[in-house]
């Protein structure tokens, strides 16, 4: 097949730092290629994904006015020069406008919430060319009201690149990773962590303006240096990997409704169990007693870090791996492409 891979203007893929999508789609090329595919890319330039082409955004193809119609055009561009037997959009679906009528087939992809009167427009415009997926149940269960057919791919990681710790010492510490924002529930972590005489490695960017910057004033920055409490602040790759590894559990006790949360997967490759609350996709990935808690209070926390002993760290690792690895999502991709392309509308696709 080839096939034309879209992310939105600003993402460079593979991400410089951390990145979500970008890691996704720089994996989804990669093993695309690695089945005898042809993949194309449009992405911000500098982009370095290995693609067999490479097709960048424009300036000011930032979606909104004028560069609304620009990124029409961009994208428009690309299909016309590479000629794909489908279109793969981790962009905005308004990109694709001028392409949805055509017989080309299409799948939109969402990372995030989702919903609106665009999705039955669009579905209408494209008819059986044009597939919806999303990155959880939860998240199809947002789109799918609003029209069109959808299926469920899970984010995923690439279990390769965790270090698997079959077991940590009694006295291991708890860590939250994640954003330190309010709704992640890092003052949730703290009093569990309090409440069960555990130490507590806070990792992540800390906020720096606005009502979440009150938020680590007032609930986080006097906790810190006190209690077993440590904040290592920003963390790359290796670190993340050592951290997980060497943790008893992650606890993350999410306060929304998370549309994946690819760290709870990372934390499973490491064969860490995860303590968070049962919200969002969260329940899609995490198995009650198997590979981690739910838990609902400070009380019910501190409850599933006494439970830890009943976990089997291999069961986690086991989940990462059959579950959320990239090849079991990415070929997920590929037989929905099938499908779309074997009994889509027949007729040029450029």
């Amino acid at each position: 097949m080839r096939l034309l891979v879209t992310v939105d203007p600003g993402i460079v893929v593979p991400p410089v730092g951390y990145g979500g999508i970008e890691r996704i789609v720089d994996a989804l090329v990669r093993h695309y290629r690695g089945l005898g595919h042809t993949v194309a890319l449009l992405a911000e330039p500098g982009s370095r994904c290995p693609a067999d082409h490479s097709f960048a955004w424009k300036r000011g193809d930032d979606g909104a006015g004028p560069g609304l119609f620009s990124g029409m055009s961009t994208l428009t561009g690309a299909c016309n020069a590479f000629k794909p037997d489908l279109l793969h959009s981790f962009s905005r679906l308004a990109f694709m406008v001028p392409v949805l009528p055509r017989s080309l087939p299409k799948v939109m992809s969402y990372q995030r919430q989702t919903g609106g009167l665009q999705i039955g427009l669009a579905s209408r415009m494209a008819g059986k060319s044009l597939r919806f997926t999303g990155c959880s149940r939860f998240i199809c269960s947002m789109g799918a009201p609003h029209g069109g057919a959808w299926t469920a791919v899970h984010n995923f990681i690439e279990p390769e690149r965790f270090t698997f710790s079959e077991q940590v010492p009694a006295d291991a510490p708890l860590l939250f990773l994640s954003r330190v924002e309010s709704i992640k529930g890092p003052d949730l972590a703290l009093e569990i962590a309090r409440a069960s005489g555990r130490r507590l490695i806070i990792a992540g960017n800390r906020p720096k303006e606005g009502p979440e910057l009150d938020f680590w004033n007032r609930k986080i920055a006097g906790a810190i240096g006190h209690d077993g409490v440590e904040w290592v602040g920003e963390v790359d790759d290796r670190q993340k990997n050592e951290l997980l590894g060497k943790a008893a559990a992650l606890v993350v006790p999410i306060q929304w409704d998370e549309p994946f949360g690819i760290v709870f997967a990372e934390s499973l490759a490491c064969g860490t169990p995860v303590i968070t609350c049962s919200r969002g996709a969260a329940p899609e990935i995490i198995e009650a007693g198997r590979t981690g808690f739910f838990i609902t209070d400070i009380a019910s926390g501190a409850a599933a870090v006494s439970r830890l002993s009943e976990i089997d760290r291999q069961a986690c690792r086991l989940s990462a791996e059959t579950r959320f690895s990239a090849r079991t999502c990415a070929d997920q991709y590929l037989a929905l492409y099938r499908d779309l392309i074997a009994h889509g509308p027949s007729g040029s696709r450029t």
